[in-house]
């Protein structure tokens, strides 16, 4: 700020250092007391480490850094923790997919450790990308208490978590799990996507040799077991599972079915008899009415099995290939291959009775694109009800508050539904699960507590090693320890990251000061997933709920589609903040997506950017983030948006580089709030600023960050760009009057940055940082003092602001007459004819309404006077207000020749556009330009009137 200020506000000359700075200085970073007492903010930001940040993550991330810069501002101890997350299957599937691209090497040619080599430097690669991403945001965070899920702290904590809640629930169990064969790891929820299917569909899948038609549904014949020739017709979208049947179910009050009940069914390949179940919960009116029960492959069927002490069948592999017991025909075949072949083995047996079209919906794997399917795994399982309950709870009482509101009612649902979360992952990449299998060492039998034998679990393999010895009563040294292969799912340790991260299990001075945490903000898309289980864990584990407030926007492209990297409208906010041509298609073709994928990608984005992202700067984006609001439906974000914004920080800078050009080198200020406005205009836009304090602090408080954006702006825009900075012009020309001016104008300017500070901190601090300031100065905009309404609201003078607010209408009236003739430069002579009542505050701002419409000559006209006799001809009126009316003098500025031929052009564009002058109707609320045109060719008629009348009859 050494230097004088650039002419023209440029987002990269102002954006270049002051992050930097801030962090030197230390702003990120709390107080070790805070100064306001217990006025303590602490926010943890949702953590990502798989690529980069996209503009759903921004709008999150610039709401916090807004109330975190807000609360800074008004004396709060303010900290606001940093981290990635290890995002175990995620990250795995996509070095293993670069692995495979780059080198020609698959999971299963390296050890474990060689893949969590590479697997630690792609997360050193791209978990800096993102911090970058952050810091680019202008997000104050506090890089040295900067966390990772990986971490040996953050480990630690999730170890502790794990064996706390042995015993309280977690539990393994051997049950149904979501499994991609592709990855070969069982999945969460999150990372499946249903897809619906209207009829036949040919898709590819990972490892199969040609593609495979789905949305249909086969039907084939049970043999009855008998020589009565008796059969049991069962339709199935699945018969490469036909293998794994145990039984066919048939609702005991089906008709069609109940002179069978209690024969039994011969399989058609291994000639075993499974028996004709009744179970209620079948449909007859589903198919034929008869199910196959597969208990190694679906859940339902698992508990219809176990209900009848059935004993189920996997013939499925980890691979997705066939493995039915005792090997055959189909042993290692891939699935929908067999599926095949199965159908072709039931026509030769006679037994196929058709194929036909079937909507269905087909689960396929997010991360790798293959279809889902449903194992029979011993997988650690944790019991949710209890805590769900009280997550539940939290939110019924107002304790746990969720925006948009509407998501309570999905909340409560969900809560009311959850079932048990399956905590174990098949990968290399992630916690390592804390529990060991038991062994002799002496070679002997391991114990028979559980089919797998004995499992203990420990911080430590010691202590797991102690525990096992206490159980089976026999001396540390003769057992042998093996720790389970699998990974904690990567959801399990982000939800500890509220209080892992401030030293949790430790009772640290961070978690007794800041936890619990302020407000959280995330997308929509993840309040189950995430938010809700960071609820119930840190409930359980702490005592208390990890946040107070969610907010959970949900970032739409200007289409309303959800960005997706495979649609190509995943942006990254750095390339709206510093534009972007070619480098957004070189940077889609670097992203590891399969070639149909970056073939609809690279449509899609050549369709939403054709000429690529034009520069709008930091500033801008976040600004344009924040104008939406988080309380409604979906964000549907709009570069547009953007660049608006970046114009706004041109009207700032302009209006700033007027004031200090005003105020000069040498002025000597008070401090702002101290200012004691005496004239009209700096009363006014003074109050106007008070008000604009009251509001702001207002919708902050409520998280209204966007009608708190609004009001900064309206100030800004309406207030004093528009009004004050005209009227201010002409009063600087006046030795008495330039002093109060010159304040006014530095205070508006001064508190004005202040309160646009947390939505635009770069120009914000740029530009207040060349103001001159009554000392004590703070160094810095972000330890300035936010503005208070309290203190500001003697500059509230509703008398005052409804006079001016008066005349604002009168300018408008002006303005609009100017427009319609075409006035140009001209300064008219106006006359304004008012109440006698008026005339007292009218008068004096005689100048101020000179100076807003760029007048002539102001003069008042006598109450009750005619118009006409009193102005004489050439003068054109207009209404501006309840017993107000505007006149402009016009003559020798307007040429009748010259209003008739554009009269004529425009009733021309009247024509064109459907509408006729004088047709008497009002146009459609849509049509703006009609409505417009027609307000023109009204002022026209009435000037051509008044400057040409037509003759007198004689």
């Amino acid at each position: 700020t050494g230097v004088p200020l650039p002419p023209s506000y440029s987002p990269q000359y102002v954006e270049a250092a002051w992050y930097d700075w801030w962090e030197r200085l230390g702003v990120f970073t709390p107080p070790r007391r805070s100064p306001g007492g217990q006025r303590v903010l602490s926010l943890v930001l949702p953590p990502h480490v798989t690529g980069s940040l996209h503009l759903g993550h921004a709008l999150g991330v610039t709401l916090q850094d807004v109330l975190v810069r807000w609360r800074r501002m008004q004396g709060w101890a303010v900290l606001w923790v940093p981290g990635t997350d290890h995002a175990g299957i995620a990250t795995q599937a996509v070095v293993e997919r670069w692995l495979w691209q780059q080198r020609g090497l698959r999971r299963q040619d390296l050890t474990r450790e060689e893949l969590l080599r590479e697997a630690w430097g792609w997360r050193q690669r791209h978990g800096d990308e993102i911090l970058a991403q952050l810091r680019a945001l202008g997000a104050t965070l506090d890089w040295s208490r900067c966390a990772f899920t990986m971490d040996p702290g953050f480990s630690r904590a999730v170890t502790e978590a794990f064996v706390r809640l042995h015993g309280e629930g977690l539990t393994q169990d051997l049950r149904i799990v979501t499994w991609s064969p592709a990855l070969r790891s069982a999945l969460a929820d999150i990372e499946v996507e249903p897809r619906a299917l209207t009829g036949p569909t040919a898709l590819s899948v990972p490892g199969c040799p040609h593609a495979v038609t789905f949305g249909v549904i086969v039907t084939f014949a049970y043999p009855v077991e008998g020589d009565d020739g008796l059969e049991v017709p069962v339709a199935t979208t699945r018969p490469e599972t036909l293998l794994g049947d145990v039984a066919v179910a048939v609702n005991p009050r089906d008709p069609r079915y109940q002179h069978l009940h209690g024969r039994r069914l011969r399989h058609p390949f291994t000639g075993r008899l499974l028996p004709l179940l009744t179970d209620p919960s079948v449909e007859p009116q589903r198919g034929t009415g008869a199910v196959k029960v597969t208990p190694g492959h679906s859940a339902q069927d698992l508990a219809v099995a176990r209900a009848h002490g059935l004993s189920p069948l996997s013939v499925i592999g980890d691979d997705g290939t066939m493995c039915p017991p005792g090997g055959g025909w189909l042993q290692g075949v891939h699935r929908f291959v067999a599926r095949e072949e199965v159908v072709a083995a039931l026509a030769q047996l006679g037994l196929y009775r058709g194929t036909q079209d079937h909507a269905m919906t087909l689960p396929l794997c997010s991360r790798s694109g293959d279809v889902v399917e449903y194992l029979l795994k011993s997988q650690w399982f944790l019991s949710c009800q209890g805590m769900a309950q009280k997550a539940r709870e939290a939110v019924t009482s107002g304790r746990l508050r969720l925006i948009p509101k509407f998501h309570e009612k999905i909340w409560r649902s969900w809560m009311d539904n959850v079932g048990d979360w399956c905590l174990s992952r098949q990968l290399w990449w992630g916690h390592r699960v804390p529990a060991f299998r038991v062994g002799v060492a002496d070679g002997g039998a391991p114990p028979a507590r559980a089919p797998e034998g004995l499992w203990v679990v420990g911080r430590s393999e010691a202590e797991a090693e102690a525990a096992a010895a206490r159980t089976l009563r026999c001396p540390p040294g003769s057992l042998r320890l093996h720790q389970d292969e699998d990974v904690l799912d990567t959801w399990f340790s982000s939800a500890l990251f509220p209080f892992a991260c401030l030293g949790w299990p430790e009772e640290s001075p961070d978690l007794r000061r800041f936890y619990p945490t302020g407000c959280w903000g995330q997308e929509g898309d993840l309040l189950f997933f995430w938010v809700a289980r960071m609820a119930m864990l840190g409930h359980h584990l702490t005592g208390h709920l990890p946040f107070t407030q969610v907010l959970l926007p949900l970032v739409r492209d200007s289409r309303g589609r959800k960005m997706s990297k495979s649609l190509g409208n995943v942006i990254d906010p750095r390339d709206v903040t510093a534009g972007a041509t070619g480098e957004l298609l070189q940077k889609l073709h670097q992203k590891l997506l399969d070639p149909h994928e970056l073939a609809v990608a690279t449509e899609g984005q050549c369709h939403q950017f054709p000429h690529g992202i034009p520069q709008c700067g930091t500033d801008a984006l976040r600004m344009a983030l924040c104008s939406y609001s988080a309380h409604g439906d979906d964000v549907r974000f709009d570069v547009a948006a953007a660049l608006a914004q970046r114009h706004f920080c041109n009207k700032v800078w302009n209006a700033l580089k007027f004031v200090l050009g005003a105020l000069g080198p040498r002025f000597v200020p008070i401090p702002a709030e101290e200012v004691e406005p005496r004239r009209p205009m700096e009363r006014w836009v003074l109050g106007r600023l008070a008000r604009a304090v009251a509001e702001v602090g207002r919708r902050l408080e409520a998280m209204e960050v966007h009608g708190a954006l609004a009001a900064v702006q309206h100030f800004w825009l309406r207030s004093f760009c528009d009004v004050y900075l005209e009227t201010a012009k002409p009063s600087l020309k006046d030795p008495g009057a330039s002093l109060e001016t010159l304040q006014t104008l530095l205070s508006c300017s001064e508190l004005g940055l202040r309160l646009l500070g947390p939505f635009a901190p770069f120009v914000a601090e740029e530009l207040w940082q060349r103001l001159p300031r009554a000392p004590p100065a703070p160094p810095t905009l972000c330890f300035a003092p936010f503005p208070d309404a309290a203190r500001l609201g003697r500059w509230r003078c509703p008398a005052v602001e409804a006079e001016v607010g008066a005349l604002l209408e009168v300018v408008k009236a002006a303005r609009g007459l100017r427009e319609g003739l075409g006035l140009g430069p001209a300064r008219p002579p106006v006359a304004v004819q008012c109440p006698a009542e008026a005339r007292d505050w009218l008068e004096p701002l005689g100048p101020a309404l000179q100076a807003l419409v760029r007048a002539g000559p102001v003069r008042l006209l006598p109450p009750g006077a005619e118009p006409e006799l009193e102005l004489g001809p050439d003068w054109l009126g207009a209404p501006a207000g309840p017993g107000l009316s505007v006149y402009l003098g016009l003559g020798g500025l307007v040429d009748p020749a010259q209003l008739r031929a554009r009269s004529q052009r425009l009733r021309r564009r009247l024509q064109a556009l459907g509408g006729t002058q004088a047709s008497g109707q009002d146009p459609a609320p849509s049509n703006t330009q009609v409505a417009t045109l027609r307000s023109q060719l009204a002022h026209l008629d009435r000037a051509l009137e008044a400057l040409d009348p037509p003759p007198s009859p004689q």
